[in-house]
């Protein structure tokens, strides 16, 4: 409530501040002050816009994690909810049903999760974590809570084992004892079997930690006990006595009983499998080594690798099935992990991909003491979930619905669109469709639990995510859920790297030369365009027809040369030169003679990677229409990409990096400008950069750290980050490696050669470019270890010298200070807080745009920021948020006589009409450090907001909400912060979220509609809202988890097999472990931690009134149990008394008669 008032008290005081009042200043928080500046000749244009949203609008709220859950350490199924739980290493539980329910729950300690129980079909789940405690979750609502908590203090807990409809859990720990708990209450019973007690006394020897606990299948009164040494101990409760014991040379791993209840199986450390009849238990009735080489007769079988779990389940029509994990021979090193199934005589063994952490058979019934008939396998990989089908003979898997594969390739780079054109996701599948793996089981998927509704808001909703290996992949994110809708592979376009190419692919990158770094997408054109991690551009258009054709390349030399310094000499060439000259001819890497990497050899005009030259087959959907590659210059690589955009009105593509920018005409295929960072300000550079002296050592040495996977996508982090998956999964914050330091460009000065123009283009043609300088000092400690001055790709810039393009935005907006009408513009943002408008001249009709030159040239105007430019938006005078032009899609190989005449249709999102002089456009500008408002043509500064001091903004976007537009920002110190717009008055500032490692500062990204999303770990993608309105619709929009089933009713087992099959008397656990028999566990052993009540008391606590009573109830029932106590010591010194009295009585009655002498 304190956080809530503050907000709306700044907003009255905001509202109410007078126009021309300035104020500046900063808090710890990361929420600056902002300062209003009059708006000049135009008046107070503020005040004609009534800005609608308030902080009631706001509220941070999780909403849901998609994809695999992050180091997986347990599994459970339900058999009758047919809901699946997966425990993690941090402590996670993510809960699964069918497609739509999915619950992500966490453990606050954050221990690893060691074992999973769920009470079968009573909505409830039973956990047990590293740091020895048991926690009760309840099910029955969507957001599970923890209702008890069992803390155990001297022994650590090992396995758990709840029988079915019971309510006593069985608990063991390591050192070899086995406490029994009472799920309802969540108390310890007073009934210990103790390890020496239950084995021989003669037993020396400690028989380790307990590895498995169940009841036998025939009585529920006689339960196993394994132990890790290789002794088995069948314990009969009620007598408290061990009825039989079994010893084994080899380590027990796992056990598992035949239904009948006669006979148990167990799998040990030298690949074994022994089978055990309780009539004769001195030694295994079969023993196998499935996996072993055979032997003589007489001679010990190979020893194998250990059989970690077996799984024993019989079939009424059929022989049983025996699945096992492991138990491969050791002489087989390079198999890959494998679950082998055997059944009757056929041994099947599946490989895996990865690791395998666990597996459960799925299973008809739930009752232990029938035939099982499993019908799948359930296995919980490393990084993956798979269901294998046991009711074909070839074992297929099922296709998994949820979205399991987001890590198939580590993610580099996320973007998110709300709200986004609704064909679109329907086009995507039924392209995507079209390319789905087969092979898969034709049954529905067996995890069908739970139940899901579509919600209330069902905007469409698309989220992409660009991969190490180089692919793409469109998600549908609608409603909560995520399917994948379409996979691109950007690798296609270049030629694979051939075995004699080794050496100098990596001198070029190391690894993971075609990583996704950036994306840029337009749905409404469906132009899509990727930069990559080797320095390229590709634009993709997309077509519903399949093409076979040449993919055309582009190879761009953009320079920063450093040579003596020299006065610039004014340009003697014509402004509109000859393209024959002008453009580098296209080289194949391959075929190059500067591509061998020899001493003495340099490096001069080669891309890092090669396009292939050939006709390239292209399937319906995303189709390469042109390839841009900076290439080396002078033995120097070439800068990674630091920004992107593309405008399908334009037909223009523009990017930069540390080193300059680059625009490229996509419809025409050439370049329009490619020129150094200070030259766009020509005479105009307001930093007065000093001359400094050029570096000697030009020699780019084959050691260094530019250029080398992804290692340099962020100057933060160590040389250990590389391609595979497990470097990746260890992305840190880390101080910069000294190596590191001295892999920036050894070009130290900002002078630029361009390569020449095309007719009609700006050309700056200097034979040398004054140097100049402005030296950034950084402070020695800044948080998280960034530098000073990054993109929105952290990329590696040269902090002393180079100035990158950080931002880039296409707008019809106001290129100089007295136009009068709007024109096609280049919003260019670099990393030194600069802004300067490029302007377009585009041709005028659209026979022309084909074959007349786009003019591109710099306008003149400059803006400045404190801290790199992250973002651009534009606004209208009446305060909508403007739109970028776009052209409307049109399939470019649809060969319909009515396509071919088809003229392009522009959308260009503004009102021409208005004509007038005076302010016509809000621009904001966000850097990393502040906001700011301009008003143009007149360029003047109507706010300012310094959003922090003391860090730094990471991500910032200007999002739609309410209908209403307000810019979001995420800063390093993990503070997510609103303003409205244009006024950048504050309306939420939450401590959200730390920035523990550069995934999250990489990944996130805000869109419309109040959503956001990041990748919280490498395997999962985190959701978020910062709308009020969907914080309080959350509920409406997730699953159920749980819902109302009967349970099967037991198979009736007929007049003898009751008779003969097992004990005839009913076994009463409540009698047996109940306080009254076995009295009070020790306070010592174990710490009970309550919830917030019973499953009654949660179910009650929902409603304002309802809590109330539900409190006072449990109030109550604490007097009561307070008073029963009392009422007990009471009656116990009644009995005490009464005794006493009694012997009493009975002293005086034997002395009464006798005299004082015969004493």
């Amino acid at each position: 409530m304190k956080k809530f008032n503050f907000r709306k008290v700044l907003d009255g005081l905001t509202a109410s501040s007078p126009g021309s009042g300035s104020s500046s200043g900063s808090n710890s928080g990361g929420a600056g002050s902002g300062s209003v500046h009059p708006g000049g000749t135009a008046g107070l244009p503020r005040e004609e816009i009534q800005e609608s949203l308030t902080s009631e609008y706001f509220q941070i709220c999780k909403t849901v994690r998609h994809g695999f859950p992050y180091q997986p350490t347990a599994l459970a199924f339900d058999p009758v909810q047919k809901i699946l739980a997966i425990g993690t290493r941090t402590g996670a539980i993510r809960i699964l049903g069918r497609p739509g329910v999915d619950c992500y729950c966490q453990h606050e300690s954050g221990a690893a999760v060691l074992q999973l129980q769920f009470l079968i079909n009573e909505g409830a789940l039973v956990s047990a974590s590293s740091d020895d405690t048991l926690h009760l979750w309840n099910l029955r609502q969507k957001r599970p809570a923890i209702l008890h908590s069992l803390k155990f203090n001297r022994e650590r807990i090992t396995y758990c084992h709840l029988p079915f409809q019971s309510k006593w859990l069985y608990v063991g720990t390591e050192r070899g004892n086995t406490h029994i708990v009472n799920i309802e209450s969540f108390i310890l019973s007073g009934y210990v079997i103790m390890w020496n007690k239950a084995i021989e006394l003669s037993t020396k020897t400690h028989p380790g930690p307990v590895v498995h606990l169940s009841d036998s299948p025939r009585d529920e009164g006689k339960l196993l006990i394994g132990y890790e040494n290789g002794t088995v101990v069948f314990w009969d409760l009620k007598s408290k006595r061990a009825d039989l014991r079994v010893y084994y040379d080899e380590a027990i791993h796992s056990i598992d009983w035949h239904h009948e209840g006669k006979q148990f199986m167990c799998s040990h450390s030298d690949g074994s499998l022994t089978l055990w009849n309780l009539k004769s238990p001195s030694r295994p009735f079969q023993t196998t080594v499935p996996h072993g080489k055979s032997q003589r007769e007489g001679r010990k079988s190979e020893s194998c690798k250990p059989i970690l779990k077996v799984e024993y389940k019989t079939c009424r029509n059929s022989e049983p099935f025996i699945i096992f994990s492991g138990g491969l021979s050791y002489d087989k090193a390079c198999r890959r992990p494998s679950l082998t199934i055997m059944h009757g005589k056929a041994i099947t063994v599946l490989e895996m991909d990865h690791p395998i952490v666990e597996f459960l058979t799925l299973c008809e019934t739930p009752y232990p003491n029938e035939f099982q008939e499993p019908y799948a396998v359930a296995v919980l990989l490393e990084k993956d979930l798979i269901v294998v089908d046991l009711t074909q003979t070839n074992f297929p898997i099922f296709e998994n619905p949820y979205p399991m594969d987001i890590h198939e390739s580590p993610v580099t780079c996320t973007a998110y669109f709300a709200d986004c054109p609704p064909d679109l996701i329907l086009v995507l599948y039924s392209i995507g469709v079209k390319h789905k793996k087969q092979g898969y089981s034709n049954k529905e998927w067996p995890v069908s639990g739970g139940a899901w509704n579509l919600g209330a808001q069902t905007y469409p909703e698309i989220i992409i995510t660009g991969h190490a290996d180089g692919t793409i992949k469109f998600w549908d994110a609608s409603a909560m859920t995520l399917q994948m809708l379409y996979k691109l592979k950007t690798s296609k376009v270049f030629e694979k790297q051939k075995a004699g190419d080794g050496k100098q692919t990596c001198e070029i990158v190391e690894e993971d030369p075609f990583a996704i770094q950036m994306i840029y997408w337009c749905p409404e054109s469906r132009i899509f365009c990727v930069s990559g991690v080797s320095a390229y551009v590709i634009m993709y258009k997309f077509s519903r027809h399949e093409i076979t054709a040449e993919i055309v390349s582009l190879e761009v030399r953009l320079q920063c040369d450093v040579e003596d310094i020299i006065t610039p000499e004014p340009e003697t060439s014509p402004p509109f030169p000859d393209l024959s000259s002008q453009l580098p001819p296209s080289r194949s890497l391959s075929g190059s003679t500067n591509t061998v990497s020899s001493e003495g050899v340099t490096k001069d005009s080669i891309p890092c990677l090669s396009v292939k030259t050939r006709p390239v087959r292209m399937p319906p959907g995303y189709q390469a229409d042109l390839v841009i590659q900076l290439v080396w210059v002078d033995g120097e690589p070439p800068q990674q990409i630091t920004s992107l955009a593309i405008s399908s009105a334009y037909g223009i593509v523009a990017f930069g990096n540390c080193t300059g920018l680059v625009v490229v005409d996509f419809i025409q295929k050439t370049v329009l400008l490619s020129m150094g960072t200070i030259d766009l300000y020509r005479s105009s550079d307001l930093y007065q950069r000093q001359p400094r002296s050029p570096r000697k050592n030009r020699q780019f040495i084959a050691d260094n750290f530019c250029m080398r996977g992804l290692s340099n996508f962020y100057p933060d982090l160590t040389k250990r980050i590389r391609t595979s998956y497990q470097s990746l999964t260890e992305l840190n914050d880390s101080p910069v490696p000294l190596e590191l330091e001295r892999c920036k460009s050894p070009t130290s000065g900002l002078a630029t050669r361009t390569p020449e123009a095309a007719p009609g283009f700006y050309r700056n043609e200097m034979p040398a470019v004054k140097q100049r300088s402005q030296v950034h000092h950084l402070p020695e400690t800044r948080e998280n270890s960034y530098n000073r001055s990054r993109s929105s790709s952290i990329s590696s810039i040269d902090k002393d010298s180079k100035e990158a393009i950080t931002a880039l935005y296409f707008m019809e907006s106001f290129a100089r200070k007295n136009d009068s009408t709007i024109s096609p513009c280049l919003f260019v943002g670099t990393s030194l807080g600069m802004v300067v408008l490029i302007s377009l001249n585009l041709p005028s009709s659209d026979e022309q745009r084909f074959t007349e030159p786009v003019v591109v040239l710099p306008s003149g105007t400059f803006l400045s920021l404190k801290g790199a430019v992250l973002t651009f938006s534009c606004m209208d005078r009446s305060g909508s948020l403007m739109q970028p032009p776009y052209e409307v899609w049109r399939d470019p190989n649809n060969t319909d006589e009515n396509e071919k005449t088809w003229k392009r249709k522009l959308v260009m999102n503004y009102s021409s009409s208005s004509q007038e002089m005076g302010d016509h456009q809000y621009t904001i500008i966000c850097s990393e450090k502040q906001a700011r408002v301009f008003s143009l043509p007149s360029q003047t500064c109507l706010y300012v907001h310094n959003i922090t001091e003391t860090s730094f903004i990471l991500q910032a976007d200007v999002v739609v909400m309410c209908n209403s537009a307000c810019l979001a920002c995420f800063c390093a110190n993990g503070h997510i912060m609103i303003m409205s717009l244009p006024s950048l008055r504050p309306m939420l500032d939450v401590n959200y979220l730390p920035l523990t490692d550069m995934r999250i500062a990489r990944t996130f990204c805000f869109t419309n509609e109040g959503q956001a999303l990041y990748l919280v770990s490498p395997t999962e993608i985190q959701r978020l809202t910062y709308s009020q309105e969907m914080c309080d619709n959350i509920q409406d929009m997730l699953g159920d988890l749980f819902t109302p089933i009967e349970t099967p009713e037991a198979q009736n087992r007929g007049f003898l097999k009751g008779l003969f099959g097992g004990s005839g008397q009913t076994f009463d656990r409540e009698e047996l472990f109940g306080e009254a028999s076995a009295g009070k566990a020790s306070r010592s052993l174990a710490q009970h931690i309550p919830g917030p009540g019973s499953i009654e008391g949660v179910k009650g606590a929902a409603g304002g009134v309802m809590g109330e009573l539900t409190r006072a109830r449990i109030a109550l029932d604490e007097r009561g149990q307070r008073l029963g106590e009392l009422e007990e010591k009471t009656a116990g010194m009644m009995t005490s008394a009464e005794a006493f009295s009694k012997h009493a009585h009975e002293l005086m009655l034997k002395y009464k008669d006798k005299k004082w002498y015969q004493f």
